[in-house]
């Protein structure tokens, strides 16, 4: 019988590829006692985002990518440093030569009204003739005052000459505003990244005067009397110098005829506006004597300061934050909000000083207060930018500042009375008046005014 044809062996089958392809997927089953299990071992990608909800950058990265907004940023807040150490250092100075705090007082007042005065005018001539045209050669006569004060308490002059000295330095540009100045040059048109720029400007004042007072304490300190202001001299100069170099970033000057408009004092709702700001500087000025008073009544005068830094580390962190945040509605009507939330936190230090009398619970309750500032300078100064006529912006924010510098004087006054007639705890009923006198001054202001267009 023959046999039958030898079968062809079957075909081996494909060996398989010992590297999947990137975009494949390895797969690997195992069974359990009850069911199947595949175990993927493939490379993953991540779900797509849905339309609208990618996270949206941050806002302040997104502010500094303009061209030359850094540079004059930096050289803003080296020349900014100074203003909080100046006042600090000339009476730790003078008094330490002369024995006398009322002379030391009496002569830092004296250049706060001189500011006042001239602070206004040199704003004016900013406008006209150019930030740095006219900023360079004030900060020198200021530099100038500063090291004559220095000189006559340094050798003994007459007291008169230490008014006259420090009265010179009023020359000294509000570098703040004209920083303001040109991010609402830059950002005309887009009030969203306004709103961050003015928060900044308003978290780094805050910071300036937190971290100046302290540095002039230390310099004066470890070092010798003049040496907070000679430190502040160096640095006025330097942080000018660096501003005034970025010409890019410059808003034009407009010459004599362009700001011959009408006074940015007498411009529509400006001066409400301007009277809010000293109601607010009041409340400055009165928390910072009554808290120097109750701190030294505790027996922890030297812990002042610190409790003091915590209230501006408050509003710092707090502009900061609300600088994130994107406005809702004009800020017409974001201002009096923002100054009833002041008006009710600014409570919180009267409570713990009279409910507890415990410096530690103090410190907590003014952190929490400070961040109710914030929005409110920043909602005021957007205002003015609002308010300002054109061509007058420096002049606007310098009469701003002004009259948070007289709001500062007038409560600081107002609040060293309370404690020396009734009790330091009795005191912080000054800032809670101020404070409720800001908010009726700008809900009377705001009642019946039609809601601009502007955001």
């Amino acid at each position: 019988m023959p046999r039958p044809p030898l079968q062809q062996p079957p075909r081996p089958y494909p060996r398989p590829r010992l590297r999947p392809r990137p975009d494949a997927r390895t797969t690997v089953p195992a069974v359990t006692a009850d069911s199947l299990v595949v175990a993927d071992f493939g490379p993953r990608r991540r779900a797509s985002r849905p339309e609208g909800s990618r996270r949206e950058p941050n806002p302040y990265r997104r502010l500094f990518t303009i061209p030359g907004t850094r540079a004059f940023t930096l050289g803003n807040l080296i020349a900014r440093l100074p203003m909080g150490m100046f006042s600090v250092s000339a009476v730790i100075m003078i008094a330490g030569a002369r024995g006398s705090y009322a002379l030391a007082g009496a002569v830092t007042a004296t250049g706060l009204a001189a500011t006042a005065v001239v602070a206004p005018w040199t704003a004016r001539l900013v406008d006209r003739h150019g930030q740095a045209r006219i900023a360079v050669p004030a900060t020198a006569v200021a530099a100038l005052g500063s090291l004559a004060l220095v000189l006559c308490v340094r050798y003994g002059a007459p007291d008169w000459t230490l008014f006259a000295a420090y009265a010179a330095t009023a020359t000294t540009p509000n570098t703040g505003g004209m920083s303001r100045a040109r991010w609402a040059r830059l950002l005309k048109g887009d009030p969203v990244r306004l709103h961050t720029a003015n928060s900044f400007e308003q978290a780094a004042d805050e910071l300036c005067f937190m971290l100046g007072p302290v540095l002039a304490a230390f310099l004066c300190g470890a070092l010798f009397p003049e040496a907070g202001t000679l430190v502040g001299v160096v640095l006025l100069l330097t942080g000018v110098l660096t501003f005034a170099a970025q010409r890019s970033t410059e808003p034009p000057a407009l010459g004599r005829t362009a700001t011959a408009t009408r006074s940015p004092v007498r411009a529509p709702g400006m001066p409400p506006l301007l009277a809010g700001f000293l109601a607010t500087g009041a409340v400055f000025g009165s928390m910072e004597v009554v808290t120097i008073a109750f701190a030294d009544a505790q027996g922890h005068r030297a812990a002042a300061g610190i409790v003091l830094g915590l209230q501006a580390a408050g509003s710092c962190a707090a502009g900061l934050l609300y600088g994130a945040l994107k406005p809702t509605g004009p800020a017409e009507r974001r201002h009096p909000w923002s100054l009833a939330a002041m008006a009710l936190l600014i409570w919180l230090p009267l409570l713990a000083a009279s409910l507890t009398g415990s410096l530690v619970v103090l410190a907590g309750a003014l952190l929490v207060a400070g961040m109710a500032t914030a929005p409110a300078m920043v909602t005021g100064m957007t205002l003015v930018q609002h308010r300002t006529p054109e061509g007058r912006l420096n002049e606007g924010m310098t009469l701003a500042v002004t009259g948070l510098l007289g709001g500062i004087a007038c409560g600081a006054a107002a609040g060293g009375w309370a404690v020396e007639h009734v009790s330091a705890t009795a005191g912080y009923g000054v800032p809670v008046a101020a404070a409720a006198a800001a908010l009726l001054i700008s809900v009377t202001a705001t009642a019946g005014r039609p809601a601009p267009a502007h955001a």
